[in-house]
């Protein structure tokens, strides 16, 4: 037992989070189990310098499991690609913050940005350049989660953000961030829906995971990096779906994986060995001949064509490996960094905006951002009344708990020729 003196003690030398920083009404977002506000030190020092940080409020009291995991895998895990914990702070109310870095911008963002242009029929794409950059820093940063035996668990745009230009931070840097889900994959892990019977994006989780995969390798994490590359070369979400978060207790689902097909056509045995062992494979069985689905003429190639990526291009053959169904054959990321892609002009660099003006809004306060985003999805229904409409409502129209949000500045579309 702790000496009572000694917690008292303990108590009384704890650094306050309200002492310490400005951060009230500057919510931002939150995170997988967390809310995240924007701060500042009140007094700049050699421990917090003058600049902008991002502070986690863990949600319930004191440390629970997923706090716990997150907390002990980010003060181990160091990678320029991963988002950095400065700090951790328990308040004597048993309230848990966590001191991080802070992003002014994300890969939903961004591609909504982008989304945006062609809505209104200006197509200004995410610049190759950048997507390459991009790409490089994810698949660098999982392949080194990967090699200390971690999973990340829940890739998508929202979780991959970049830094900005302001003082202190690198500038056009990829960081991964919330790693609430991530685990450790050196012994055999339960189904995602026995460990975390919660709202899980389904749009970037592998087939061998909706169709019931007892356990995980470092495959799905590929699989959510190649669903990630395809949206950042089409501003699309390249598998989705009309129901994007589902409270599931079983992983199969039905609609998911008719979307995979429809994109990519309907797995052969000689493409996919243990596609028929699947532990859910007769329910699709079920299901397909119910509903009467058929996948003729439907492939990758078709798919990305209409987007304008050519089948032999060098980014389509990477694509197409990352997104293999059959999770033993799938690329690693190590093998991915070594692709042609990446030899080729122009190369990946550090900053992804490749020391340009950077033209995306900068993230506000969530109370500052309502009016924008109820004028923005007006204006969408206004000049995308068609076929996309139900579509762009519910990429653009995101839960404000749910993701960060950008702030209602008019910002001129950038054309980068790089």
């Amino acid at each position: 037992m702790i000496d009572y003196a000694f917690k008292q003690e303990l108590a009384r030398s704890r650094e306050n989070v309200d002492d310490l920083f400005y951060y009230d009404g500057h919510k931002v977002g939150r995170g997988t189990y967390g809310h995240v506000f924007k701060a500042q030190p009140k007094v700049p020092s050699a421990k917090y310098p003058a600049k902008e940080y991002a502070l986690k409020l863990i949600e319930g009291q004191g440390f629970s499991m997923s706090a716990c995991r997150e907390i002990a895998l980010l003060r181990e895990l160091k990678h320029p690609n991963l988002i950095c914990l400065q700090r951790v702070f328990l308040t004597n109310e048993k309230k848990v913050w966590l001191l991080l870095d802070y992003a002014e911008h994300d890969l939903w963002h961004i591609i909504k940005y982008h989304r945006g242009a062609k809505a209104k029929k200006m197509p200004v794409m995410v610049p190759k350049g950048m997507v390459k950059s991009i790409l490089y820093q994810i698949l660098d940063g999982i392949h080194y989660l990967h090699s200390n035996w971690v999973l990340h668990r829940d890739l998508k745009p929202a979780n991959i953000l970049v830094m900005g230009d302001a003082p202190g931070v690198h500038r056009g840097r990829v960081k991964i961030a919330d790693m609430g889900f991530a685990r450790i994959f050196y012994n055999p892990l339960k189904p995602l829906a026995e460990l975390d019977p919660v709202v899980v994006t389904f749009w970037y989780r592998a087939p061998e995971l909706l169709l019931g995969a007892k356990h995980y390798t470092k495959a799905i994490d590929v699989w959510a990096i190649g669903c990630i590359f395809a949206e950042l070369l089409t501003a699309e979400p390249v598998f989705f779906c009309k129901e994007e978060d589902i409270k599931a207790q079983s992983p199969y689902h039905y609609d998911q994986l008719k979307r995979i097909f429809t994109v990519m056509g309907y797995p052969q045995e000689s493409e996919w060995t243990d596609f028929k062992k699947m532990p859910d494979y007769h329910k699709l069985q079920t299901d397909i001949k119910s509903s009467q689905t058929a996948f003729p003429n439907c492939s990758m190639t078709r798919y990305m064509e209409k987007h304008k990526i050519e089948s032999d291009s060098p980014q389509f053959k990477l694509l197409v490996k990352l997104l293999t169904m059959d999770p033993n054959k799938r690329i690693s990321c190590k093998e991915a960094m070594e692709e042609p892609y990446f030899k080729m002009d122009p190369k990946p660099t550090e900053d992804v905006f490749y020391k340009f003006e950077i033209p995306y809004p900068k993230h506000a306060d969530i109370k500052k951002s309502l009016a924008m985003n109820i004028v923005d999805d007006q204006n969408q229904q206004a000049t995308n009344p068609q076929v996309n409409q139900a579509m762009n409502q519910q990429l653009d129209s995101e839960p404000v708990n749910k993701r960060l949000r950008m702030g209602g500045q008019q910002v001129d579309l950038v054309l980068w020729s790089f």
